[in-house]
């Protein structure tokens, strides 16, 4: 999409203003079940009630007219910066006026790692910090990703918005007004007054209720108190503590408490590419994401969370080969669903006009092997840094091991979920190594059962194999697929997970080759989309997981001061409260699913590794 029909798009909100904020003008809440991404003109344009992949009730960030929003700011020209609440997951974002200073704190209320069963809430409490500064709100709920019809009316002092299957309860602090189908108010506070908003989820058995300032002051307290209790159990101590904390803070955010998933990010459809084709729904546990959340998490002495997702593991995903190509699929619905069906939402426009929104995943039906190295990894390291495994999941352990000495040359269609067909990527081979070389030392560990010298003969087959046709003697490098020559990022992951040494010559020159085609201003491309073609149309920008990747592998190949400054040079790509999407534009900008797991769990790694190199 060309830069002047972006800016149509964007153009017609009141006063002239921008209909949608860059995906990195956000920061996110969350309780632990869902969350909601807050503007920094102060609008909560995404919450899906009352699970992430629930219907969206506001979605103004994929369509500004038909998505609904929860508009709260002040009411004449200000300035706005945002930041959260030391140490927590509360966001603040301040308003600056030529008569006074505001700002409107948001958070989900969590309280020892529970929200009350059936309610769901968002609070928003207005502050006056100086001076006096009117303010305006608008609560325009849109169910059902925009489909579903709703009613607006009042239930004492709240304004209750009722749809089939879900209601939602606004109460507040100063007086409410029913507006066709939203509610809005106006109103102006002093130097040290204060307003409360308060958006629940009602029925059943749940009746509206107010928000009294005191309830939601105390609410506020047992919430910061939470984070800063959950936070306060890291390890880590080094240079980058605030940016390595607030991705763990973030990879909190994406965990699913009930069962234990973690999702891969908590938006669907926000676009790698303005105006292209590449929209997914990140809103679903892929096993390979979750699973290197676990390393990211026990790495900085989060174990709960680790045994929280070996639960989910034991319950939802043991092996099952009936009837089924592979005895797991890539991805699992948070409550262990496997029927994941995607579908075009064509009604709306998608973000900055970025159709389509897509709705469930079709990638569930794919065959990717390479979950299987990054799952019996995890395991692995759970097993050695938090707590024995059982003899039931040791027992899932080799069932997997079994089929992929089976199966472990099968073409796939690879990690990067491409749609142009199955192929041998190198990736998947290596990380089908990885899945029998982990279980291999489980074994020897603690003499635990297996059929170890099948296990042994399998690994050594796919070394040869990746050794023989991954390299490609022309390119001098280790490459995308066999018997090919063209370059991907996933080939990063060859001297972390131990496979190969990390100064040996052809990984070196493998090193070489990746930076000096993918590599720009230490961001990292996955891979050629025109020397390998993946099916879709566009283009995409960096990958920032391969960027930390590649921070990493120049770690462990010694090149400490490459590695530096290449992962200094990261960390201003963030945006301004530390949160990344899945990419980087030409430009810089924020691009993909936001904020993506992947990517601060690799930042974790990096960090981790470049901190002890340096010493």
């Amino acid at each position: 999409m060309s830069s002047e029909a972006s800016e149509a798009i964007d153009q017609g909100g009141p006063g002239g203003a921008p209909r949608y904020l860059p995906i990195a003008e956000h920061g996110l809440i969350g309780d632990l079940r869902s969350v909601a991404l807050v503007g920094t003109d102060g609008t909560i344009d995404w919450y899906c009630c009352s699970a992430f992949d629930a219907p969206s009730v506001f979605a103004s960030i994929l369509d500004a007219e038909r998505g609904g929003s929860f508009e709260l700011a002040a009411a004449v020209p200000a300035k706005t910066k945002q930041f959260y609440f030391p140490d927590t997951n509360v966001l603040i974002t301040r308003f600056f006026t030529e008569e006074g200073v505001g700002e409107v704190q948001d958070f989900m209320p969590v309280n020892g790692g529970h929200v009350e069963t059936e309610r769901h809430r968002v609070i928003r409490r207005v502050v006056c910090v100086r001076g006096s500064v009117p303010f305006r709100t608008r609560v325009a709920p849109r169910f059902d990703y925009g489909a579903r019809p709703h009613i607006v009316r009042m239930a004492g002092e709240a304004t209750v918005f009722e749809s089939d299957g879900l209601s939602l309860a606004l109460s507040a602090t100063v007086p409410l007004e029913a507006d066709g189908l939203d509610a809005r108010a106006d109103f102006k506070l002093s130097e040290g007054e204060t307003a409360v908003f308060a958006l629940d989820q009602v029925g059943g058995d749940v009746e509206p209720r107010r928000c009294a300032k005191t309830e939601a002051e105390e609410q506020f307290g047992t919430t910061v108190a939470y984070w800063r209790r959950w936070l306060s159990a890291s390890k880590y101590r080094g240079r980058w503590r605030e940016m390595v904390h607030r991705s763990a803070l973030t990879l909190k955010l994406l965990t699913y408490a009930p069962t234990g998933a973690i999702v891969a990010a908590p938006t669907t459809s926000l676009p790698e590419q303005l105006g292209g084709e590449r929209n997914w729904d990140y809103r679903y546990v892929w096993v390979r994401d979750a699973a290197f959340c676990v390393y990211a998490l026990l790495r900085l002495g989060f174990t709960e969370e680790a045994e929280a997702f070996m639960k989910f593991l034991t319950q939802y995903v043991s092996p099952c080969t009936d009837g089924q190509s592979a005895p797991l699929q890539i991805m699992y619905g948070i409550d262990g669903r496997t029927d994941l069906t995607e579908r075009e939402l064509d009604y709306l426009e998608g973000h900055f006009g970025s159709a389509p929104v897509r709705i469930g995943n079709a990638a569930a039906d794919q065959l990717q092997l390479d979950i299987y190295g990054a799952l019996i990894d995890s395991i692995y390291l759970y097993d050695k840094w938090a707590k024995p495994i059982s003899s039931g999941q040791w027992d899932d352990v080799c069932a997997l091991v079994e089929w992929v000495c089976e199966n472990w040359d099968q073409p796939d269609e690879g990690i990067w979920e491409t749609r142009g067909g199955r192929k041998n990527f190198l990736y998947s081979r290596l990380m089908c190594w990885v899945a029998i070389e982990r279980a291999i030392r489980m074994a020897n560990r603690r003499g635990l059962p297996g059929d170890l010298p099948r296990w042994r003969e399998a690994r050594d087959k796919i070394y040869r194999r990746i050794m023989k046709r991954g390299w490609s003697q022309t390119r001098q490098a280790f490459v995308q697929r066999e018997d090919s020559d063209v370059l991907d990022a996933a080939v990063l992951m060859m001297p972390l997970t131990k496979f190969i040494a990390p100064t040996d010559p052809k990984w070196l020159s493998t090193l070489d080759a990746l930076t000096n085609e993918l590599v720009s201003d230490s961001l990292v491309y996955r891979y050629d989309a025109l020397a390998s073609p993946d099916g879709l149309r566009g283009d995409e920008g960096t990958f920032s997981i391969c960027s930390f990747w590649y921070v990493e592998a120049m770690v462990h190949a010694g090149r400490i001061d490459e590695a530096r400054l290449a992962f200094e040079k990261m960390l201003t790509y963030a945006n301004h409260l530390g949160l990344y999407a899945e990419e980087i534009s030409h430009t810089g900008e924020q691009q993909g699913n936001f904020p993506q797991a992947f990517t601060h769990l690799a930042l974790i790694s990096a960090a981790f590794n470049l901190d002890r190199a340096l010493g």
